[in-house]
């Protein structure tokens, strides 16, 4: 096994660290936070112009494109952009378990919305929507366990 050959003037043993202090590894800041910022408003509104048109194709059914449809998209297209720019905001404040349960019930109602245009029954939509929000639930809980620091150690460094 190859090791790194010691640096003169150094010591062999490893510099210790007080007790119970943690050393995070962060990658490196690519771009400044307005642009992070910026970024996130840009993406929650291309996502809702997908969405927008994605439930004005489902409601006109290969149908002919009229401006109610049009403007039934735009309308799909400002909600879900601005309650999605509002959870990007409000969510991260939040602890673990309610910033997951806050995605959840966003995509759960975002797709059970897409869901009942088709014209499928609503107990259909509903179960459903539930099966998806459950499943953002458990997938965003274990990602936030994982990734994400406990409230009151991520208020205590700032």
């Amino acid at each position: 096994m190859a090791h790194a050959a010691p640096v003169p003037g150094t010591s062999r043993t490893p510099a210790t660290k007080p007790r119970g202090t943690v050393t995070t590894h962060r990658p490196p800041e690519v771009f400044e936070p307005r642009t992070h910022a910026m970024a996130r408003i840009v993406g929650a509104i291309a996502l809702g112009l997908v969405y927008g048109y994605w439930a004005a194709a489902i409601r006109r059914a290969g149908g002919p494109i009229t401006g109610w449809n049009v403007l039934f998209g735009f309308v799909c297209v400002i909600v879900f952009a601005a309650l999605c720019i509002g959870l990007l905001r409000v969510a991260p404040r939040l602890s673990r378990g309610p910033h997951a349960l806050a995605w959840a019930v966003f995509a759960g109602i975002a797709f059970g919305f897409l869901y009942s245009q088709t014209g499928h029954s609503v107990l259909r939509s509903i179960g459903i929507s539930l099966a998806v929000a459950v499943a953002t639930l458990v997938f965003d809980y274990y990602r936030y366990y994982v990734h994400q620091e406990p409230l009151g150690e991520h208020w205590a460094k700032r």
